[in-house]
């Protein structure tokens, strides 16, 4: 059986999810050094999540020279 065109994710229309999960969270964490092994894993303290836009390509115009 296959997908219908309408819901393949297709590359440019992946959103930002605005929510990590427990286990994301943790790795940023670890790498800030807020949290060790060992600490609880209930209260964790908040983690910004950075957007990642792609800059659009500038169209180059062609001068006509003639």
């Amino acid at each position: 059986m296959t997908i219908d065109k309408s819901l393949k994710v297709r590359r440019g229309m992946m959103s930002n999810r605005n929510v990590l999960t427990r286990i994301e969270r943790l790795g940023k964490l670890q790498e800030q050094d807020r949290w060790q092994e060992g600490d609880p894993v209930l209260g964790l303290p908040k983690v910004r999540v950075q957007k990642v836009s792609l800059k659009k390509k500038k169209k180059v115009k062609k001068d006509d020279e003639d």
